[in-house]
């Protein structure tokens, strides 16, 4: 999954970016606007974990997405 597509579908994809990770708020997901780093950034505070621990789910939230066709072809 390319992530410019991700960054240009934030509001469709933003939801599914909400049940992966239900501590970022609404808000702070606004505020992401499917920026990578940024996202990176807010799982690293708001779970405490490593920066490789978060880019490890932001890969696997990557590879579901390329999965669902549905959520990228509404665009």
């Amino acid at each position: 999954m390319n992530w410019d597509r991700i960054e240009g579908n934030w509001k469709q994809i933003k939801g599914k970016a909400k049940q992966q990770w239900g501590k970022l708020t609404d808000d702070q997901l606004d505020v992401i606007a499917g920026k990578r780093d940024q996202l990176l950034g807010k799982i690293q505070e708001q779970y405490g974990i490593t920066k490789e621990e978060a880019e490890r789910q932001i890969a696997v939230f990557e590879k579901r997405l390329g999965g669902d066709k549905d959520t990228l072809s509404r665009h």
